[in-house]
């Protein structure tokens, strides 16, 4: 017990620029709900046992993860889109997050952890009890790691680096990934460059099935079963053409992490959100966008119901 603590101390002295925090409620860190619509995390997700992260870098907040520590893998990750080209970065170092395994110890002490590069010798135990680790991905050849806030949705090198940490990854057949998905990605990322004017707002997760990455013998990483995105982002271009325009203010995309069968399907956030209430462990208030993403009218409120 008390090595554990003096290590887990130890850990709490380093500094990086990359950081990232477990915290009760995603409005404890200032700025923390910037990622949210509205400030408002997905409501009427089961959360019992999950985990809320706040990912920092270069002591700013990017973007939030709901973590499940015991599938190793997000639930889901909210963010904000930002116009970019689409080029991808592969240079960067992957993270982990000792802050899930030092929450439960010294939430007292510390309520700020730090994402850290993997090392290239030890690394403690405990920590793969709660999540995963670059061994986990290193001799399976069907998956890649796959971003759910994907590092081509990001503009500024900062921004770009925080995407790199397994608290953000699930594993994607490799077919589905490079493929459909990865097309998905770049149309959403061309339809907001192009047509959003204000923020535009992306949840992205996964639903699971009860299949894992086995490593030693042991069910470690879980598979997504299906992997579903949405966005909202309530100033848009309202001359854009029909087709793009009834895709705002929000839309959603489902899929299969599949080698076949993997198309995605684009559908109403709230044709998405009946599919999760009957695969996901969530309630019947599931609603990803506070107040569904309505546009806000730019009429005073006792003309709205005059037209």
């Amino acid at each position: 017990m008390l090595t554990s603590f003096v290590f887990a101390v130890l850990l709490l002295s380093f500094l990086p620029l990359i950081s990232a925090t477990v915290v009760q409620d995603f409005n404890h860190v200032e700025r923390c709900k910037d990622s949210l619509y509205m400030g408002t995390p997905p409501r009427g997700i089961i959360e019992t046992q999950l985990k809320k992260i706040c990912q920092r870098y270069a002591d700013k907040p990017r973007y939030v993860t709901l973590y499940d520590p015991h599938k190793r893998i997000p639930v889901y990750s909210a963010y904000t889109f930002k116009k970019t080209e689409g080029d991808r970065r592969v240079d960067y170092p992957w993270m982990y997050e000792p802050q899930i395994f030092l929450y439960s110890q010294l939430a007292e002490i510390d309520g700020n952890g730090n994402m850290l590069p993997f090392p290239t010798g030890y690394l403690h135990m405990k920590f793969e009890d709660s999540q995963a680790v670059l061994d986990d991905y290193s001799d399976v050849v069907l998956y890649e790691r796959a971003h759910l806030n994907p590092d081509q949705h990001q503009s500024t090198p900062h921004d770009r680096a925080a995407t790199y940490t397994l608290t953000n990854v699930v594993p994607e057949i490799r077919e589905f990934n490079i493929g459909p998905w990865r097309e998905y990605e770049e149309r959403i990322r061309v339809r907001l460059n192009n047509f959003c004017r204000g923020t535009a707002f992306i949840v992205t997760g996964v639903t699971t099935r009860g299949n894992t990455i086995r490593r030693n013998n042991q069910d470690r990483v879980a598979i997504p079963e299906d992997v579903w995105s949405a966005y909202c982002c309530t100033d848009y271009d309202r001359n854009a053409p029909h087709d793009v325009r009834i895709r705002f203010p929000s839309h959603a995309a489902l899929a299969k992490n599949a080698k076949e069968g993997n198309s995605v399907h684009e559908m109403s956030v709230q044709e998405l959100e009946i599919f999760l209430k009957n695969n996901m462990d969530v309630d019947q208030n599931l609603q990803i966008f506070y107040d569904n993403c309505i546009s806000p009218s730019p009429l005073p409120l006792y003309l709205q119901h005059t037209i």
